[in-house]
């Protein structure tokens, strides 16, 4: 809402090369059509949602295409893909073009982020915990409303789409360590400021990408949790959820391996 019809633009912009890209690669390779099953448009969604409005709208198609063909077509398509493909496509992008993926200016909202203040050490500039409950403060276009972002967390809980797993011990840990850290904003400011929420609910939770157990989950999430802290606190970059799910992402195998049931009567191998 705060950030207008640019949001919308860039929302439109990723959705659109998401899906063109997968249905041209699945032309070309002889593949069956997946275009209709909306799982390209989720991504180009929630690619949008990572990236600043002022990004120019070829670097929002770049991204797009890199996360649809390098990401997840060439793992196999959907379910194969091993790690998030909006995430990765993020990283992708701010590896390439780092400036207009970590500032722009709008109208009503410009500058650094809440997190790049806390970093920078500008306490006294920081905004107050309404404008971060409602969005209106700097960051990219789907992580600033906190409101939005809860209600959009108990509409997937409600429906049985999400579990609360992992979204709860994400935040969690964050809250505590930040606390433990003694970090200046306070452990309420720090989760609700940056991609958070955003990551927590509607990133970590993807199906593909995350582990199948209950068990395997809160493991997932605390590692989530505490590479995003350590990367807040250590790091060069403000903010470190993208990298620390696309992190665990990769240990998703190993934690399916150790926390799976072990089925009834199996007997255990030896030599």
């Amino acid at each position: 809402y705060f950030f207008g019809f640019r949001a919308a633009a860039v929302m439109a912009v990723c959705v659109a090369s998401c899906k063109i890209s997968e249905y041209v690669w699945q032309k070309l390779a002889k593949q069956a059509m997946t275009v209709g099953d909306l799982s390209a448009a989720v991504t180009g969604l929630l690619l949008a949602y990572n990236l600043p409005p002022s990004i120019p709208f070829w670097m929002a198609a770049a991204g797009s295409v890199f996360a649809i063909i390098v990401v997840k077509q060439f793992f196999g398509g959907i379910g194969c893909n091993i790690v998030n493909p909006a995430l990765a496509g993020r990283a992708f992008m701010i590896s390439s073009w780092p400036v207009p993926m970590t500032f722009w200016t709008l109208d009503g909202v410009s500058g650094a982020t809440p997190l790049a203040m806390i970093k920078e050490g500008s306490m006294e500039n920081l905004p107050g915990m309404y404008d971060l409950f409602i969005g209106h403060v700097g960051g990219c276009i789907g992580e600033t409303s906190a409101a939005a972002l809860l209600v959009g967390f108990a509409i997937l809980l409600y429906k049985g789409i999400i579990g609360w797993h992992i979204p709860a011990v994400y935040i969690g840990t964050v809250a505590v360590l930040t606390a433990v850290m003694g970090r200046p904003a306070g452990p309420l400011y720090e989760v609700m400021a940056g991609g958070l929420f955003l990551g927590a609910i509607f990133m970590a939770t993807d199906y593909t990408t995350s582990p199948m157990t209950k068990r395997g989950q809160v493991i997932f999430a605390f590692g989530c949790g505490l590479l995003t802290s350590l990367i807040r606190v250590f790091g060069g970059y403000p903010e470190g959820v993208s990298y620390s799910i696309l992190i665990m992402n990769l240990t998703v195998p190993l934690i399916d391996k150790f926390t799976k049931p072990r089925i009834f009567g199996e007997v255990k191998k030896h030599g």
